[in-house]
């Protein structure tokens, strides 16, 4: 007979997946979250460094968004990793949305 607290463990993980998805009809439109933190002025940052193919002319096509939008380009960089991410399933591991406000 199947262990009924290990199926209830995983529709738990299931929902809270679901849950930390931005918006089922569009997975990449921002999440509350992420825009809380995006948008704090005293958010810490960090580098991310990862080579791209040229090709996709990213660093173009960032800029004329930024220009497009007002959008920082840090903050469409962040905005469309972390909805791609959480769209896949990975949610970040947030204790609260002003968890890095001094």
């Amino acid at each position: 007979m199947p262990d009924l607290s290990h199926h209830a463990r995983q529709l738990r993980d299931l929902a809270d997946v679901l849950e930390a998805q931005s918006d089922p009809e569009d997975p990449y439109a921002p999440h509350p979250e992420t825009r809380l933190i995006v948008s704090g002025r005293h958010t810490s940052r960090g580098q991310l460094n990862y080579a791209v193919p040229e090709a996709l002319q990213l660093q173009r096509r960032i800029r004329r968004y930024n220009a497009d939008s007002d959008i920082a380009h840090g903050d469409i960089v962040a905005l469309a990793l972390d909805a791609y991410l959480r769209a896949k399933g990975y949610p970040p591991d947030l204790k609260s949305p002003q968890a890095d406000a001094p």
